[in-house]
């Protein structure tokens, strides 16, 4: 049976588990046939729901193809643009495989892409680690309105939304459920517009 999330009121699932396991089989299928195989590739997960999005995505690869796929998570707080704008934000953690990142293909993984923000302070965090031989982006949810000319490699899921609407992502290894929730945005005090009040944009 498929599953049925739990929301709250005046929230709607998009997407339920079984549906999110399979766009992250179908992104890691994809992933390998655009590297070939996928023996140079890294996989980074942004905090904090992209670094459990790149350990399944990892765990799927090496299963398909009976390969060790190195896997971490980049913390981006530092190198984000709206920190004068935002309360203070606890720093997450860094986690670069031993195998490093120089002559690597690394995937970054994200749970939604929004503005593009997120990705291009991950682009210039990713900057003082070392130099990949190529960087791409794979994210659960593209909900639209870039601000910035960012578009992912690969997609989950297409979500046309209004700024005045939220996309939560829920994943078992942090809220307990899988799940993608569409609902009205929640404005954080001192923000000035709804395109600032995404929790986790990318």
């Amino acid at each position: 049976m498929p599953e049925t999330p739990e929301v709250p009121e005046g929230t709607r699932a998009v997407l339920d588990g079984n549906e999110i396991n399979r766009a992250l089989t179908r992104i890691a299928h994809e992933v390998l046939e655009r590297t070939k195989g996928g023996e140079h590739i890294t996989l980074l997960g942004i905090p904090s729901r992209g670094v459990p999005l790149a350990e399944r995505l990892a765990r799927r690869i090496e299963r398909v193809e009976d390969l060790s796929v190195p896997h971490g998570s980049l913390d981006i707080t530092m190198y984000r643009d709206d920190l004068h704008l935002a309360p203070a934000r606890a720093l997450g953690r860094t986690e670069i495989p031993a195998s490093g990142l120089d002559d690597r293909v690394v995937v970054l993984v994200d749970d939604v892409l929004f503005s593009g923000r997120t990705v291009r302070a991950a682009l210039d965090a990713l900057g003082d680690l070392g130099r990949p031989r190529a960087v791409q982006l794979a994210v659960l949810v593209d909900r639209g309105h870039r601000e910035l000319p960012i578009r992912a490699d690969y997609v989950g899921k297409n979500l046309p939304t209004s700024l005045r609407e939220s996309v939560t992502v829920l994943l078992d290894e942090t809220d307990g459920q899988d799940a993608v929730l569409l609902g009205p945005s929640k404005p954080r005090s001192g923000t000035a517009s709804p395109a600032d009040t995404q929790e986790g944009d990318a």
